[in-house]
């Protein structure tokens, strides 16, 4: 069977944006190939009449947007938000230890990840370093992907842990530590950062930073700071008997950061504004100059606003004309423990994207704003489901209300649903995928 463009683009997101850094720069080669044009915050923009402009916020959040050829300023803006970011582990600085002849590297746990689907698995790096330049101001970053098994978690033997298949919490500082390889000499010292020498002085292991230095072909005294995650190998695959489900890591929340890419590219708005905003550090809050609770995204509609003549008072009733949609990841219905999910509210994969609702305010939903997504998927045959918690099992947030509360417009969050979700590996139904991308394009379309 044919893989549809949309799912194979899905795909080539999930196995290349391993890490915020470079899901971003991704997303900036879809959006070059179809046409858009970067820009930097801190130039002056000179925005065209039917205009398609991105630009990167510190490298791993990114802003695409695109001028109606038509442009009524009363039209306002059409909003998606997605995060770049997910639940992993990350390299702590001087991460070498050693203990009992392995070399293993210290780690913390980045958001909430399901920790023991990250052992007994290859393991990768992603992500950026720092290095020296002549410019104190502006480091040299390279962008790491190494795409190759360099460690692993394993596992306790059950014949040490008997009591395994009851439940095992996991420590994130003792028992995530992934090994990347063995030491030479039996006499080494457990000092962590310190490798064994031999009587002369010369390491026989070498550390980390010399590994770095090596890939990035520098000095390892020119490397400064690095922010590097670890990254399941898994690949993407279609799974089922007709190929229906898709299992990856990183759907959540790349399978959002892809429909925005596909909606804002393929949409035929030509009155107004349509931007995109990929933000960084959602699992981890939004508090952060790169994430949805900074003023960041105020800034750049406002800068679109003034860069195409309407500035000072006229940007706020602009705003306030305007509509978001906030795009991540619902809880899918799992067929083994049905207990958990609403009692009547059961999305289940394959059943069309989720439109979720909290009366808390987890998601920003409000009812006026439901019945535009639903109209738009009624009219063009998009399916969709509902989504809320068990009353006395409350989830997780977006960054939708986050956001809003910064630029307080009409939203609606929604997602496809996910089984798994936070794990090493998610799974995911294929329709689904291609019910969101088309209601994004349709929404930029109007």
């Amino acid at each position: 069977m044919e893989t549809h463009s949309e799912i194979q683009k899905l795909m080539t997101m999930l196995k290349a944006g391993t890490s915020a850094a470079l899901t971003v720069e991704e997303a900036a080669r879809q959006l070059e190939s179809a046409g858009f044009e970067e820009l930097a915050f801190q130039n002056t923009w000179c925005l065209s009449l039917g205009g398609k402009y991105f630009m990167k916020h510190h490298n791993t959040t990114l802003f695409a947007f695109t001028v109606g050829e038509n442009l009524d300023f009363r039209q306002g803006f059409r909003i998606g938000a997605a995060h770049t970011d997910y639940p992993c582990l990350r390299i702590k600085p001087n991460p070498d230890i050693r203990t009992a002849g392995y070399h293993q590297l210290n780690v913390e746990v980045y958001g909430g990840p399901i920790l023991n689907t990250w052992l007994d698995r290859p393991l990768s790096i992603s992500g950026r370093v720092a290095a020296r330049s002549e410019d104190v101001l502006h480091p040299n970053v390279h962008l790491v992907n190494m795409e190759r098994p360099l460690m692993v978690i394993p596992n306790l033997a059950i014949h040490l842990n008997k009591e395994v298949n009851k439940g095992v919490e996991l420590n994130r500082q003792t028992d995530m530590l992934p090994i990347v390889g063995t030491l030479l000499s039996a006499k080494e010292k457990e000092v962590p950062g310190e490798f064994p020498k031999e009587a002369n002085g010369k390491e026989e292991e070498k550390g980390f930073r010399q590994f770095l230095a090596e890939e990035l072909k520098v000095s390892p005294d020119d490397i400064l700071d690095y922010e590097l995650w670890i990254t399941c190998l898994e690949q993407p695959q279609l799974v089922g008997l007709e190929g229906e489900l898709l299992v990856s890591p990183r759907l959540d929340n790349l399978t959002s950061v892809q429909a925005l890419l596909s909606g804002i590219i393929n949409g035929s708005r030509d009155k107004g504004f349509n931007l995109i905003a990929l933000f960084d550090h959602e699992e981890v809050g939004s508090r952060s100059k790169q994430g949805a609770g900074s003023l960041m995204l105020l800034n750049v509609l406002e800068k679109v606003c003034e860069s195409a003549g309407r500035g000072g008072p006229s940007v706020k009733e602009i705003l306030y004309d305007s509509l978001f949609l906030s795009v991540d990841v619902a809880q899918g219905t799992h067929p083994n423990y049905l207990n958990k999910m609403d009692v009547t509210s059961r999305p289940v994969l394959n059943g069309g994207l989720c439109i979720k609702e909290a009366c808390s305010q987890s998601y920003a939903t409000d009812c006026e704003a439901v019945a535009v997504v639903e109209q738009i998927c009624l009219d063009r045959n998009i399916p969709y489901q509902k989504f809320v918690n068990r009353s006395d099992l409350p989830g997780g947030g977006t960054l939708g209300a986050i956001a809003t509360s910064v630029i307080p417009v009409p939203a609606i969050d929604i997602g496809v649903p996910l089984l798994a979700m936070h794990s090493a590996v998610e799974t995911m139904g294929v329709r689904d995928q291609l019910a969101i991308t088309d209601l994004v394009t349709a929404f930029f379309s109007l």
